[in-house]
């Protein structure tokens, strides 16, 4: 990819995620794109991952959090959803691929993220599945792992999303409140 991008003078911003296969290209000098190589997790630590590159979409795809974050577009305009994650956005339905538990340990702030795709897809404010909502509260402590500041960058997305305040209400009833506000 760097070759690529170098190849045709297109600037890069930002080489810190590039041990996991991540660039950012700046496109016309006004936007930035992140984009990232096919990759699997070898190790989790519940936040950071050991990586392995992979040609295999449907690999990479089954380590995405989210199933509306698992898709691909291929250059021919063909989706590649392994994991029904159109239908989730047809639906308005925000899930995690494959069991939760597993996606929400493998990072903490995938619980963060969940809520803050729901405030921008889900049409009403509290149809949550209950065993989504389980394993977010059963992996609560986990995001005393996590940054403040990365836990601050989630929570003003989530704020300025719809549902704000219905969702800061579920975040609290399901004990998510001392871990986030530790900071």
């Amino acid at each position: 990819m760097k070759e690529m991008f170098s190849a045709e003078e297109i600037r890069m911003i930002n080489m810190n995620g590039e041990k996991h296969g991540t660039v950012t290209p700046r496109i016309n000098d006004r936007v930035n794109f992140e984009v990232t190589t096919l990759r699997i997790d070898v190790r989790t630590d519940g936040r950071h991952a050991e990586v392995e590159f992979t040609t295999d979409w449907k690999l990479d795809a089954n380590r995405r959090d989210l199933t509306i974050n698992s898709m691909f577009l291929g250059l021919d305009g063909t989706v590649y959803d392994y994991f029904s994650g159109y239908e989730d956005l047809q639906k308005r339905r925000v899930a995690f691929v494959g069991d939760a538990n597993t996606r929400i340990r493998e990072d903490y702030l995938r619980i963060l993220r969940y809520f803050r795709f729901y405030g921008r897809i889900a049409q009403d404010p509290d149809k949550h599945e209950e065993k989504t909502l389980q394993s977010i509260q059963d992996n609560a402590d986990g995001l005393k792992r996590i940054s403040g500041e990365r836990i601050w960058t989630e929570l003003q997305q989530i704020l300025e999303g719809n549902f704000a305040c219905e969702l800061v209400k579920t975040m609290l009833s399901l004990d998510l409140g001392p871990p986030i506000g530790k900071y």
